[in-house]
Order: C-alpha cells, then structure tokens, then sequence
C-alpha cells in the first residue's frame, strides 16, 4: 500500500496535548513514527510554532526525517490562498489557514490534517477550497481530523 503523504496543520501538534484531542493525536504520531505516513511540514507552520511551548518543538523534532518534507511558502501558494479569501471561503483574519490548505493543494497531499473545525475541517469550507482548487486546475483535497485517520490500513 502507498503511504500517504499528510499535511500537518498547527493545531495537530497543539491536540498531542490536549486531553480533549490527545487519544487520536498520539495514535497518529505513533502511526508516522512506525512509517505508516509521510508527513508534510511548511514555513507557516514554523512561524505559527515559533512562540510554542518547548514540549511542542521537541514533538517536532522527534519526528523521524525520513518520513517528512519541508514545505517553503511561495507564490503559487500565497495566490492561491488569497484566491480562498477573495472568494469568501473564510475572512481576511484565516489567511494562515488558507496558507495551509494552498501548500498541501499545491504540493499535492494525500490529505490535510487538522483539529481546526471552524475554518479548515469542515464541509462548507472544505467544498469552498475544493470548488476554487478544481477551478484553478487543482486536485481536490482530502481534509480530515486525526480521528478520522485512525482505522488507515486496517
């Protein structure tokens, strides 16, 4: 079985201690960790960790290099994310979020994970970016919380 490529938003690292996300979040984790997945990282999630707790940033760095990517921010991505707010997918104050979702688009992820229901897992917003990355020639994106990961494989 291919191994799927996920892109990871900030609030899965944030749910790896969180007691209300926790128990799919380590799982997860575990999951990449035995080879499972292949996870994709990117400069804005970087930025979003910088004032993290270190217990995050160790959560980081414990991921094994050989399952993951570095992802830069670039043009494509930041027009594309632009594109989301312009068309009123989610306000002006979620560009970071439309940042996420246009570097998995770009980068052609398997799926974007995320804890975030209000602006990233959920349906309507999910149809909006889907809509605006077939329109811009884009695969759709798969979009899914870590619990939904859960049975992968089996």
């Amino acid at each position: 079985m291919k191994k799927l490529w996920i892109y990871f938003d900030t609030s899965v690292f944030g749910g790896y201690f969180d007691s209300e996300f926790e128990e799919f979040t380590k799982p997860l984790f575990k999951q990449i960790n035995n080879g499972e997945f292949k996870v994709l990282l990117s400069a804005v999630l970087q930025r979003e960790l910088e004032p993290a707790p270190e217990k995050i940033v160790n959560l980081i760095k414990g991921l094994k290099s050989e399952y993951t990517a570095f992802l830069d921010e670039n043009d494509e991505a930041v027009e594309l994310a632009t594109e989301y707010i312009t068309e009123k997918v989610v306000g002006q104050t979620s560009f970071a979020d439309c940042l996420h979702i246009s570097l998995a688009t770009i980068n052609q992820a398997d799926v974007l994970v995320s804890w975030n229901f209000k602006h990233i897992v959920n349906i309507e917003r999910i149809r909006g970016y889907n809509s605006i990355n077939i329109k811009n020639g884009y695969k759709q994106l798969d979009i899914r919380s870590p619990r939904e990961l859960m049975d992968y494989g089996n």
